[in-house]
């Protein structure tokens, strides 16, 4: 009887899934098209703490306290968006955990928030090739030249662009100092 009791708290236990923590990644990586599902409408959030990228899908998903609030999709990534921003003229877009560490209301495109790349991994690995990381890697709107529309498909230089409405929101809700995590 104490072994079934033992595996009934320990099936219990499993289907326990707590939200991720604030600035934290969600333990397990499912696909982000179902955490987007999780997402209730909450209007009154002011700030996202964390910011978590899936470029194969093309998706972006906010948090707050630990909750997500908001799907961001058809996100634009670098000429070459698969696989992970090592060099300077890769035209990748980096992979893995980096913060907002400021941002550019005069920049070339509509607004910008400056991604911590190159980690000090990154800069590692660029070293051992004798070649440098990169940087200048932001989230950013559409180019201030362009009248109207948004360019098509994917043409950054390894940064990671929204529409200007977009941009605007995320301008206002993201802090600095704010975690993100972009998977592959």
């Amino acid at each position: 009887m104490k072994r079934l009791a033992a595996l009934a708290l320990l099936a219990l236990a499993a289907c326990a899934n707590p939200p991720p923590k604030v600035a934290e990644a969600p333990a397990a990586q499912p696909p982000l098209a179902r955490e987007v599902q999780r997402i209730e409408p909450r209007p009154s959030f002011t700030h996202v703490d964390y910011l978590l990228f899936d470029k194969s899908e093309r998706l972006m998903i906010g948090y707050a306290g630990g909750q997500p609030v908001k799907a961001w999709r058809d996100l634009q990534f670098g000429d070459q968006p698969v696989g992970h921003k090592r060099f300077e003229g890769d035209e990748r877009t980096p992979e893995g955990r980096y913060v907002i560490e400021g941002r550019n209301p005069g920049s070339a495109y509509h607004l910008s928030l400056k991604v911590s790349y190159p980690a000090p991994a990154d800069r590692a690995y660029a070293a051992q090739y004798g070649r440098s990381p990169g940087g200048d890697i932001f989230l950013h709107g559409q180019p201030n030249a362009l009248p109207f529309g948004r360019m098509p498909g994917d043409w950054t230089d390894g940064c990671i662009a929204f529409s200007n409405a977009e941009i605007e929101e995320l301008w206002r809700i993201v802090p600095d100092g704010t975690v993100i995590e972009i998977r592959p």
